[in-house]
């Protein structure tokens, strides 16, 4: 007999051991990326619960026909009414006693919902990210959908550059990379994406704005496809002009401090080890100070999820981690750099999965 090859049904089941290890018979799953994860349903309201003896989805009657093509391994049940409510019911036709829910993510009511309709002996407990944890090490699956999301994302990138000009406005820039990633065949952005330039570029998080690119100014192109609910994160600056030797110093130190964050990648590395080899890259060039986010982060349903790598972050990662590496400097009134890749941590060495040129372009 063929064994199940189900990535969904892998995952409950890992979930399920998880559930036995800690003496919860199920666990009340609210978060949608994590009921996409578990079950391969995508939509924005429904609640599933993993326990034996086979998963539950329930959703209301907009979902019914989407759940019951699309969900793997759980059984579909429609719902005009609360969804919490004819969960917490179930539950208690059931007989448990203790059920798990997601901490991170259930409101303060939707867990009073849960209690008030329940019977008084069923007892509500904490996951503390149960599934994240699940999440951050991808399955071969994931792995295939992430890469497919960042080979997109460095291909739109290749393409937009050229367009780049001075007098095009940041949003117009915006406009055009998330143009090209739809007509690839994403479903979109995988965040607002980022096109900072100048002393914007001073700005790590800044909004894309009407602002014409000038010559003389860098310009930090923050970027990232969504394929198949998976995530890619891909940053790369540019020179409006030609740079000066100042400015190829400051980039050449950012590339640098990224190069030994990747080297870092490895399985079973602490995440702030990884963090503090772009920080010793930096702090040779006299430019840590300058660094004022962490190295990286998760990516895959979220563009931000576990591990994060930090300051004091003491999670060892391991073979099929995906993360961000991602250092920067900002200097205030001149601009910033930033150079990111999406990396796979693999058993033989890290893989970048947003695989686009990083010699610092420059705009003539």
């Amino acid at each position: 007999m063929q064994a199940d090859s189900s990535p969904f049904k892998a995952r409950q089941a890992r979930l399920q051991a998880l559930l036995e290890e800690r003496r919860l018979p199920a666990l009340v799953v609210t978060k949608p990326a994590n009921i996409f994860y578990l079950t391969n349903f995508r939509g924005s309201a429904g609640v599933a619960v993993v326990g034996p003896p086979k998963p539950v989805l329930w959703v209301d009657p907009r979902y019914t026909v989407q759940a019951r093509g699309s969900a793997e391994g759980v059984q579909v049940r429609e719902e005009k009414g609360r969804l919490l409510e004819a969960v917490a019911r179930w539950l208690t036709s059931k007989r448990l006693r203790r059920v798990g829910y997601e901490d991170s993510h259930l409101t303060c009511r939707g867990l009073r919902e849960l209690k008030e309709t329940g019977d008084g002996r069923l007892r509500f407990r904490p996951s503390s990210g149960l599934i994240e944890d699940l999440r951050s090490v991808k399955d071969i699956d994931e792995i295939s959908r992430i890469r497919e999301a960042g080979h997109l994302t460095a291909a739109v990138l290749g393409e937009v550059i050229g367009k780049i000009r001075p007098g095009v406005r940041e949003s117009e820039v915006v406009a055009e990379i998330e143009y090209r990633m739809r007509r690839r065949g994403a479903e979109g952005p995988a965040f607002e994406t980022i096109v900072a330039s100048g002393p914007r570029a001073a700005l790590p998080h800044a909004r894309a704005s009407a602002k014409p690119l000038a010559r003389s100014e860098l310009v930090i192109l923050d970027l990232g496809a969504i394929l198949a609910g998976y995530r890619a994160d891909m940053t790369r600056t540019i020179y409006v002009g030609e740079p000066s030797r100042c400015v190829r110093r400051l980039y050449d130190a950012v590339l640098e401090g990224q190069a030994c964050a990747i080297e870092a990648l490895r399985d079973g590395v602490r995440a702030m080890d990884v963090d503090a080899a772009a920080r010793k890259a930096l702090r040779r060039r006299g430019l840590a100070r300058h660094f004022t986010h962490s190295t990286g982060h998760g990516v895959g349903l979220e563009i931000h999820e576990g591990p994060r790598l930090g300051r004091g972050e003491k999670t060892r990662l391991k073979s099929g981690c995906v993360v961000t590496a991602e250092p920067g400097i900002y200097l205030e009134g001149f601009g910033g750099i930033r150079i990111e890749d999406t990396v796979l941590v693999g058993s033989e060495g890290p893989e970048i999965l947003t695989p686009a040129p990083k010699d610092l372009t420059f705009i003539s």
